[in-house]
């Protein structure tokens, strides 16, 4: 390890070192402050190895294209469960009509797998290269990385020894680990849901004990009496046995089947009613929105931790950079201390950092301010405040026009109002649509009169196309691209101007009611007025950014898109994980009716059964089926239809299957993203949010990540801490 350890910040700087060993150290200096900032920007750990050829090689491993390339990979292996055996393609899931699927020869989809397979073997050996023999054996990912890399490896070669033929695939359910350990705040969630799980775990005991004493004390209360003539129907339906009595009340818990539950008992006697209403007050009202508030602020405070992490890391990297910059003014006789970061030096690194050229504009007018004058650690550490702050969009200058006439036309067309009047002309066309739609709600499309609708049509669209060419007039070719709406608005417009030139050649223009051509090529016009005419439902979203409030909860929405991607990955990881398990657990278990004493026709299937109501589609035979099914089971609107038909075709355990996918996702990740929502909602919606600042000339707002929802309450690192980190680094010395 000493052989790492940087000299150029803990050796004798004497008088008789050479000028070009002098120029060599603080070359290398530029570039170990260059990876320093370009981790505090992007949250990454600074316990690496600092020499020039490891630094190369971490930049090049952290450069877009490399980052790319894994990113494409990690999609290609998890994609690769549609295509390989039991393959998805098919037109329908239902087993009914489903034909035999393409299934790929034994070696294709392994190749592909195998390949993928190397490029992970290449990231974990850069990796673990990179952090050191020491730092690896103290990384749980990196080992659990080696560990997932082996099995995989060897059950891919099992499968080639066997031809494609071995029944079960260990490595299909471990593909998801590839994404979660190449995305830090994924690794954070998982942390965060792992340190929630004892909470959790006392309202599910709780739950648990809720559902076991109703369950109790429904199997007494709909008991068969000495003085009952006839068998009891609640009983009889659903308190049959105590398994049944709890998968009623279980599924009760979700309100999935209220009020059928309550209906016999109800039905006997009103007073029954108290039973199921205690129960669900009780259960659904107070235990699971418990649940929901314990989570919140569990997993609340959890993320706060490891987003103090992520601020000690931004802080502790832009520390190094300033040690190390500071370090090159020992050349000259003198300590970091006293003499501080050159403004020149830093912004040669600055000039060398892959960052955002705004934010290394505003950055570097700030540094400019410094005339010369050492920066200091704390003001060192202030530059990158402009890293969190979002640059609002400048739009190119219009175009200058010398006639009045075309001056007046010009403000004319640029004017806010001008929008007014494009979204008012397209609610009309919506309207219009509306109109046709209710007329023709009863016809055949044989009886329909397309003759106006189709006049409609061409008058509407000519005049989308007039609005975006005085657009251009009025804004200029530039400044109109430079709003997305007005992209989203002309390529809408272009396409539906192509389908109507291409429905003029070929059925031509309209002429008269009653109008009826013929049916020529793959469309007829029937289907090509349908295709315009969704289009231009699709155009009338151009009033989103023209209504304010309209426009601030669609802005948050994207903004949660954005933010959400981590929660949105462990849901990926949790769908796919279940789907294979699906898949080995229950393929081929759902059959078609006629093939199987177990599967009736719907004609003689009890009604609201799996059979009855034709849920054929939702079955574990592919894995895009599987997916479909898991989601219809997530939502938990008639999942009870779920649970009763898998349990008759493959047995009572397989609802452990379905109520732990409950648990997972309709539980505890909604009840997780309920409380990420919460926070970006009141972050965003707070008035002080919207203040704006300025910096140099440049106007600036400050964005909304996951990072930033709560860096008003993160406490900044201590000036002892961040030295004492500096001073444990494995391969950086310093020299105080």
């Amino acid at each position: 390890m000493a052989t790492e350890a940087q000299p150029l910040l803990g050796r004798d700087r004497g008088g008789g070192q050479a000028r070009s060993g002098a120029t060599a150290s603080q070359e290398l200096c530029i570039h170990q402050a260059v990876v320093f900032i370009e981790d505090a920007i992007n949250y990454r750990s600074i316990y690496h190895r600092m020499d020039a050829g490891s630094l190369w090689l971490y930049r090049w491993y952290y450069s877009d294209l490399c980052q790319r390339v894994l990113g494409f990979t990690i999609f290609l292996i998890l994609a690769l469960a549609f295509v390989e055996f039991p393959s998805s393609l098919t037109r329908t899931a239902d087993v009914r009509y489903r034909s035999q699927p393409w299934q790929p020869p034994c070696g294709l989809t392994e190749t592909i797998e195998g390949l993928c397979m190397l490029v992970f073997v290449v990231d974990f050996s850069v990796k673990s290269y990179l952090v050191g023999q020491a730092q690896l054996q103290d990384n749980l990912w990196l080992l659990a990385y080696f560990v997932v890399l082996v099995v995989s490896v060897v059950d891919w070669t099992v499968s080639l020894s066997l031809s494609c033929e071995e029944s079960l695939r260990v490595r299909r359910s471990l593909r998801p680990f590839f994404l979660m350990q190449n995305s830090s705040m994924m690794k954070k969630t998982l942390k965060c849901i792992r340190s929630s799980l004892p909470e959790m775990a006392s309202v599910v005991l709780l739950l648990t004990i809720h559902l076991c004493l109703f369950t109790i004390i429904g199997m007494l209360l709909f008991s068969i009496g000495e003085k009952d003539e006839a068998q009891n129907k609640e009983r009889l339906a659903y308190f049959r046995n105590l398994p049944e009595a709890l998968t009623s009340l279980l599924i009760l818990l979700t309100t999935s089947n209220n009020p059928d539950v309550m209906i016999p008992a109800y039905t006997q006697n009103r007073a029954y009613a108290l039973f199921f209403i205690i129960f669900t007050l009780i259960g659904s009202l107070f235990l699971m929105n418990l649940l929901t508030a314990i989570i919140y602020n569990q997993f609340r405070g959890y993320l706060m931790k490891s987003l103090q992490t992520s601020l000690f890391r931004r802080r502790l990297g832009a520390r190094a950079a300033y040690e190390v910059l500071a370090s090159t003014a020992g050349l000259a006789g003198a300590t970091s201390e006293a003499v501080g970061v050159n403004p020149e030096n830093f912004l040669r690194v600055l000039q060398k950092t892959q960052l955002h050229k705004i934010h290394k504009q505003a950055i570097m007018q700030k540094v400019c301010s410094y005339e010369g004058r050492p920066m200091l650690a704390d003001e060192f550490q202030k530059l990158f405040d402009e890293v969190d702050k979002g640059v609002i969009k400048e739009y190119p200058p219009m175009p200058q026009y010398r006639s009045p006439f075309l001056q007046s036309a010009q403000f004319l067309f640029s004017h806010h109002y001008f929008d007014y009047l494009g979204n008012l002309i397209a609610l009309g066309n919506l309207l219009s649509i509306c109109v046709f739609l209710v007329l023709d709600s009863n016809l055949l499309p044989g009886e329909r009169d397309d003759y106006v609708l189709g006049i409609l049509d061409y008058v509407f669209i000519l005049y989308y196309l007039l609005e975006i060419l005085l657009k251009v007039f009025a804004l200029g070719l530039r400044g109109y691209l430079s709003y997305h709406s007005n992209i989203f608005d002309g390529l809408l417009t272009i396409v539906l101007l192509v389908l109507e030139i291409s429905t003029m050649v070929v059925y031509r223009l309209p002429n008269d009611s009653g109008w009826k051509p013929k049916q020529y090529g793959l469309l007829s016009l029937w289907d090509m007025t349908r295709l315009v005419n969704t289009l231009i439902v699709f155009r009338f979203l151009r009033i989103i950014p023209n209504v304010k409030p309209i426009a601030v909860v669609a802005s948050t929405i994207l903004g949660l898109i954005q933010n959400l991607r981590a929660f949105g990955g462990m849901l990926v990881v949790a769908y796919y994980v279940f789907a294979i398990i699906g898949i080995n657990l229950f393929r081929g278990i759902i059959v078609p009716p006629g093939n199987s004493s177990l599967a009736p026709d719907n004609h003689s299937a009890l009604c609201g059964s799996f059979e009855q109501l034709n849920y054929w589609s939702n079955n574990f035979d592919d894995f895009a089926a599987a997916l479909i099914t898991l989601w219809n089971v997530m939502v938990v609107n008639n999942w009870q239809v779920f649970l009763d038909a898998y349990r008759r075709y493959s047995g009572p355990w397989s609802m452990v299957y379905f109520v732990l996918w409950w648990l997972v996702s309709s539980v505890i990740w909604i009840n997780l993203f309920l409380a990420l929502l919460l926070e970006n909602f009141l972050h965003r919606w707070d008035p002080q949010g919207y203040k704006q600042l300025l910096v140099g000339t440049q106007q600036i707002t400050y964005q909304t990540s996951v990072e930033l929802m709560f860096r008003d309450i993160l406490e900044e690192p201590k000036e002892e801490e961040l030295v004492e980190k500096l001073h444990k680094h494995p391969h950086l010395q310093l020299c105080r």
